[in-house]
């Protein structure tokens, strides 16, 4: 496995990650995702840390916080060899501090997520959501007394803006606050509006990306082709609409494309898609789940290998569409790209 910086900070990650989304299988959305209990989370957690797996994700809305304390058991006399990386911000109850990202409601967030790992401090702690009715100054302040307090050791957020994330990073900056190291994001190659300006902002903050829905909502997973009907098992049947959309047609030309690699490489549809963000600029770690050991060590042939350069080019040839404004004129005008290159031209001087 390789070991990667988080963005500007001094933390190790695993180029691959385990999202523990699975664990605890509660309610309509992350029922349909799974709903391992402690003993087969126990065993999922000794093949990921034997291949060098060593962070585990999860959020404090994944199965009502059954997600948080089935992981804690999990990794129950092991702490020491792993990194927690949890989320919180997104409603979770309908009290007044029940949702956001308040001073009150990170403390007792925080103070909940130890509970239910059964830990003392979380190594990186993401904000779910932006907070626009909570100053950013509040947000940071209370982050950094947790982390002086030893509960947190880095932070991050999760589904920011561009304007979000740079907001928080210059107030920290301007006060000494703790800077968001990590920024957890939907990227895959029939998702890629990360790089329109989250990837440029990551490169220059030192901000790493922490990939999550590699696979496209499970779109990629090699069971998803032209003229076929969804497979009856696919989770999309339960939860598509939560997921980001997709045109339908790009879908299939992309799984074309991975169809092809697959024969020539003698790899797997998921593992070829894994290996291709792997590549990306800003990109430190790509959270896969796993609903069974089947799935988690096929997803763990994802690393050891590359794609070539020509394999990569035709990947991004079938998954690439037209920026929105004002990010397209950088993409497709000589004159900008002279002096704000694109970021194709800073993938390659990576």
């Amino acid at each position: 496995m390789e070991y990667r910086q988080l963005g500007a900070s001094g933390l190790k990650v695993p180029a691959l990650s385990f999202g523990a989304g699975t664990f605890g299988g509660r309610g309509e959305l992350f029922g349909a995702w799974g709903n391992t209990d402690v003993a087969e989370a126990r065993r999922l957690v000794d093949v990921a840390i034997e291949a060098g797996v060593t962070m585990f994700d999860t959020a404090d809305v994944y199965s009502g916080g059954a997600s948080e304390e089935v992981l804690g058991q999990a990794i129950k006399g092991r702490r020491d060899k792993v990194l927690i990386s949890t989320k919180a911000g997104l409603p979770t109850d309908d009290t007044p501090h029940g949702a956001g990202t308040s001073r009150p409601r990170l403390i007792r967030t925080v103070d909940d997520a130890l509970r239910r790992l059964g830990t003392d401090h979380i190594d990186l702690f993401q904000l779910h959501a932006f907070d626009a009715a909570t100053p950013v100054e509040e947000v940071l302040s209370t982050l950094g007394d947790l982390v002086a307090s030893g509960k947190l050791r880095y932070v991050g957020v999760s589904n920011f803006s561009g304007w979000h994330l740079m907001k928080s990073l210059a107030a920290a900056d301007r006060h000494g606050y703790p800077r968001y190291v990590a920024h957890q994001v939907y990227y895959s190659l029939i998702g890629r509006d990360y790089e329109w300006e989250l990837m440029p902002l990551g490169l220059d903050q030192g901000v790493g990306a922490l990939v999550w829905s590699p696979l496209g909502w499970g779109r990629l997973t090699g069971r998803i082709r032209r003229g076929r009907p969804l497979p009856e098992g696919s989770r999309l049947h339960r939860t598509a609409a939560y997921g980001p959309p997709v045109d339908d047609e790009r879908l299939y030309a992309v799984v074309d494309v991975l169809d092809e690699l697959a024969e020539e490489t003698g790899r797997s549809v998921p593992q070829i898609a894994l290996n291709w963000l792997l590549s990306r600029p800003t990109v430190a770690s790509v959270i896969v789940g796993a609903r069974n050991e089947e799935q988690l060590r096929e997803n763990l042939g994802a690393v050891g290998w590359s794609l070539t350069p020509g394999q990569v080019a035709r990947l991004d040839a079938a998954s690439t569409v037209t920026a929105a404004y004002p990010y397209y004129p950088y993409r497709s005008q000589e004159g900008f790209a002279r002096v704000n290159p694109p970021i194709e031209r800073l993938i390659h001087q990576r």
